[in-house]
């Protein structure tokens, strides 16, 4: 079988048509390639109608000197140095509070210089875009400040953290945006840039051909992902010889040693 046909199955084209910007792989393919896309929600979800975009990286790995690193979905820079995170989270664990204070806080770890002043710390954004309405108090968009307690007055030290509603449907641009990130079809979203890149990718041969091969590749992450836990959990049950454990993970021997 050529790999063009194999990319292209009634598989892969089956789960491709069901695909969302509300599913991370696809939304940042989608923005990688036209920070336009970026640019429209983040002026939307900031009530920012001038922001200009000036980069955009997608898959951003992030670490630091502990052992926890993460892989932040986009990451945009805007004409006022301000450095935004947007995180797309289908799943309501994967959107808890604290998990917003550490990616807030590893964006603030690779944004200072060695010796650099304090002051030199960006403004930072990090937006989680939830399918569902995670702090459940039927709100459209949700705005997280440090304040001051004893005055209510916002501390207002430069570090945002927001949550949008994907659950949230209305006829203003927030609605109509998280309208769009749920739909599967071009033709059914309100927002002329995201309908062309949803367009392309579904549609087009080029587009579905990437979009097939991105979903080939997370197979093979998560079947490699998961003969590596077998292999391990096999190694700890300290029961089997390392020829039967390559055997039954399907690994090569020397990966088992």
């Amino acid at each position: 079988m050529t790999e063009e046909r194999s990319l292209r199955s009634p598989e892969n084209l089956a789960r491709l048509a069901k695909l969302r910007l509300m599913d991370d792989d696809f939304m940042t393919r989608c923005f990688e390639s036209d920070p336009a896309c970026v640019e429209l929600v983040l002026r939307i979800v900031l009530d920012m109608p001038e922001l200009t975009v000036r980069s955009v990286r997608t898959q951003v790995p992030v670490s630091n000197l502990t052992e926890r690193s993460l892989r932040m979905d986009v990451v945009a820079i805007d004409s006022a140095g301000r450095t935004i995170n947007v995180e797309i989270q289908r799943s309501d664990r994967g959107a808890g509070r604290r998990r917003a204070r550490f990616h807030s806080s590893m964006l603030d770890s690779v944004l200072l210089q060695k010796s650099e002043d304090f002051q030199a710390l960006p403004e930072t954004y990090v937006i989680f875009i939830t399918e569902h309405d995670v702090l459940g108090r039927g709100e459209a968009l949700y705005k997280v400040e440090r304040c001051i307690l004893n005055t209510g007055e916002l501390f207002d030290d430069g570090a945002h953290i927001l949550y949008v509603n994907g659950a949230f449907r209305d006829d203003s641009p927030l609605g109509w945006l998280m309208h769009d990130f749920s739909c599967t079809r071009a033709a059914d979203m309100h927002y002329a840039v995201l309908a062309g890149q949803v367009r392309y990718f579904k549609e087009t041969m080029e587009g579905s051909d990437t979009m097939c091969r991105v979903m080939e590749e997370k197979w093979e992450e998560g079947r490699k992902s998961n003969q590596l836990e077998t292999a391990q959990r096999m190694l700890s049950s300290g029961k089997l010889a390392l020829e039967e454990i390559a055997e039954y993970s399907n690994l090569p021997l020397d990966e088992v040693r």
